[in-house]
């Protein structure tokens, strides 16, 4: 991450916009997701289960995910090179927040599916 973008991070004093900040963009839940239904996970399970994603950003938004500590990249020195994604102690702190994520999403999802069929 750039001096920059770290500097900016620390600048803020909201606590809802530094989490926003830490976890913005079209990916990164998605990623967190991904890695709390099963980690360790490797570079291409990630890539087959994030529909969309290319791996030039799964690249990108690792990186920023491993830089801020929510994930953790192991290397295996094998033939080609093992890589693999996990969460970090801090990274599991996400887990109720995401949990109560899906629980909005599927109340919000149930509620509009509601208002559709009336």
């Amino acid at each position: 991450m750039s001096t920059k973008k770290r500097e900016k991070k620390e600048e803020i004093s909201c606590p809802v916009e530094y989490a926003v900040t830490l976890l913005s963009g079209k990916w990164k839940l998605r990623i967190l997701h991904a890695l709390i239904k099963e980690s360790p996970k490797r570079f291409k399970v990630l890539e087959r289960e994030i529909t969309g994603i290319t791996p030039t950003m799964l690249t990108s938004q690792l990186r920023e995910l491993e830089e801020d500590g929510l994930v953790s990249r192991e290397i295996f020195p094998t033939v080609p090179p093992t890589v693999e994604y996990s969460l970090t102690e801090f990274g599991q702190t996400t887990i109720p927040m995401m949990q109560e994520i899906k629980v909005w999403g599927l109340r919000h999802k149930e509620r509009n599916q509601v208002s559709e069929n009336t």
